[in-house]
């Protein structure tokens, strides 16, 4: 049984859109038409915004939310715990589900799973929506015969992960947003007030200060090549985006980002969490160490980051311990290595790694408020002191007309 998107006209000559289970297209056409409705259009739900790769197989480009593949793990995870089967579990969590998308997909996994595939194997289907993180730990706890207790690992993780990421850039939007308010309102004010205001003293024909002439000047230039200068940095915005798609380009530019003062730590830190908290949840899965490592390696955004864990996997797969192999690239704190050490040391490394990501996380949380607590008072200093120098420069010669007056 298979599931399949359709596309109907009811008795009102509305199109309405669904999902059906079934054996055939032909045995679905079949169900609408008793229902009084008109098939239009009737498809496999496998067969829908999928790709060629080049192996040859067919995978689909579906994604899904971080909450949503939460919710569906532990739903999912719930299920099974009560003791129902896999495509049962599958069949709940989709009529559960309100995202017509979503339902289907997950209807298209049960379909798999009914023709004998294993879980794991059915959600290799959609790469996009099921990360290879997600599909290792399922395939060990299928493996193991814990799957239960390893999707309820996954929803924990994954709860976390999203938890994380949203924190970093709930904290990253006030300043973003203040900064790009700032520089909107001093172009504004160079571009169409200061203008206005400055014609008044051109009237005059007293010689200017400096001050008020250099303002005058910058705001004549903007109204002359400032369309120019905005043209020039998009261009530069997309030539710099394209060659991030160059392998050699996109290290060197992450590497030079890592040693910014604070935002290099900031995207260390965020790493080394990604890094500890993926090795955890593989770790208490089964999931051998070096694939552990490979995987992680894939959630890592920063090249030159992923480039030592593979290279890290490489040293551990020929022997070397995990906590050496890491301490090696500098890339990862001594505290989060020495917790690796202890791990391995006392034969606990599973619980010293989830230690070690929480530990990761909190100081990522406070290393993203410091970055804010002082980007805070910095730009609002830098608007202080652009508003004190247009005041100074419209009111010295002000000052001065007044005194030549008296």
């Amino acid at each position: 049984m298979a599931a399949f998107d359709y596309v109907v006209l009811d008795n009102k000559g509305r199109q309405r859109k669904g999902i059906l289970e079934g054996d055939s297209a032909r045995q679905i056409r079949q169900q609408l038409r008793e229902q009084g409705l008109i098939p239009l259009t009737v498809e496999l739900t496998a067969q829908k915004e999928t790709t060629m790769t080049s192996s040859g197989r067919r995978i689909s480009r579906q994604r899904i939310t971080t909450a949503d593949l939460s919710l569906l793990t532990r739903q999912l995870a719930t299920l099974i715990q009560a003791g129902l089967p896999v495509e049962e579990a599958l069949k709940a969590v989709a009529q559960q589900t309100e995202k017509p998308k979503t339902r289907s997909m997950i209807l298209a996994i049960r379909a798999r799973v009914l023709e004998g595939f294993t879980l794991a194997n059915s959600l290799n289907e959609y790469p996009h929506a099921f990360p290879e993180l997600y599909r290792a730990t399922v395939a060990s706890g299928e493996h193991a015969g814990h799957l239960d207790l390893v999707l309820e690992q996954l929803a924990d993780y994954i709860e976390r992960s999203h938890d994380t990421q949203r924190k970093v850039k709930s904290a990253l939007i006030y300043p973003g947003v203040i900064s790009c308010f700032s520089i909107g309102i001093v172009i504004l004010l160079m571009r169409f007030v200061i203008p206005k205001m400055t014609s008044v003293f051109e009237n005059s024909g007293q010689t200017l200060p400096l001050l008020t002439r250099l303002l005058i000047g910058t705001s004549e230039w903007l109204g002359h090549y400032g369309l120019y200068v905005l043209l020039f940095g998009i261009i530069a915005l997309m030539t710099f985006y394209q060659g991030l798609k160059q392998p050699a380009f996109r290290q060197r530019v992450h590497s030079i980002v890592l040693t910014i003062p604070l935002i290099g730590r900031v995207i260390k830190g965020l790493n080394a969490a990604r890094v500890a908290s993926t090795l955890s949840i593989l770790s208490r899965s089964g999931v051998q160490l070096v694939d552990a490592l490979r995987i992680a390696a894939q959630v890592t955004t920063n090249v030159c980051i992923r480039a030592a864990v593979e290279k890290t996997a490489d040293k551990v797969r020929e022997g070397s311990s995990l906590h050496k192999s890491l301490g090696q690239s500098d890339y990862f704190p001594s505290m989060m290595i020495q917790m690796i050490a202890s791990g391995e040391a006392s034969g606990e490394l599973d619980r010293m790694l989830d230690r070690a990501a929480q530990n990761q996380e909190r100081e990522l949380e406070s290393l993203v408020n410091t970055v804010v607590g002082l980007f805070e008072p910095l730009i609002m200093m830098f608007m202080g002191v652009v508003v004190l120098v247009i005041v100074l420069a419209i009111m010295m010669p002000i000052i001065s007309m007044n005194q030549l007056v008296n």
